[in-house]
């Protein structure tokens, strides 16, 4: 019986999760090998070197959260505001990627390369989001303030440590602060 190889969505997905633990320097063949329990030969298979599978995990990585985001949103209809819900609703239920998130953002502080590609991806989500907003919205300021503020929410609750008070969570407060936004 032949043997048959690991696919390259495999490597590609085991990568990303070792990113988002450790950060770049955590996606390693040998380690993604021995998490995938295979041998790294499989690797080149599919793959050039490691540089090759770094750039194949910002694929996958932009594609899972512009392009599948967009394209769930918009697969359940409705007007601008329910669009807007469900985008932040799909933004806030994935820890892992998340974790991701953060990584490629610290990453990109470091690699020019990753920089352009992030400010290429938070283009596209800011462009997706002004095209709600501007549905009910009066003006490009409010669009604009709208879009940053909803943007700010998702990354930068990741790093606010404080406490809600009693009976509020940061899920909680999250959710209402994205609420209002998508309120008149």
């Amino acid at each position: 019986m032949p043997r048959t190889r690991t696919p390259r969505t495999s490597w590609i997905e085991e990568g990303l999760r070792a990113l988002g633990v450790g950060g770049p320097d955590a996606v390693r063949i040998e380690t993604l090998a021995e998490a995938l329990g295979v041998t790294k030969g499989g690797f080149y298979w599919h793959f050039e070197g490691r540089p090759a599978l770094l750039e194949e995990m910002l694929d996958a990585w932009e594609h899972v959260v512009i392009d599948e985001v967009i394209d769930r949103v918009e697969a359940e209809g409705g007007d601008a505001r329910d669009k807007l819900r469900r985008l932040f609703a799909l933004a806030a239920s994935s820890a892992d990627l998340m974790k991701v998130e953060l990584a490629i953002r610290d990453w990109a502080r470091r690699d020019k390369a990753v920089a352009e590609r992030l400010r290429r991806v938070d283009n596209r989500r800011m462009d997706y989001m002004r095209s709600l907003f501007g549905v009910f919205c009066p003006n490009d300021d409010e669009v604009e303030v709208r879009c940053l503020l909803a943007f700010s929410l998702f990354i930068g609750s990741n790093f606010v440590a404080a406490d809600h008070g009693v009976g509020r969570s940061r899920r909680d407060v999250l959710a209402m602060a994205l609420g209002q936004l998508v309120e008149d």
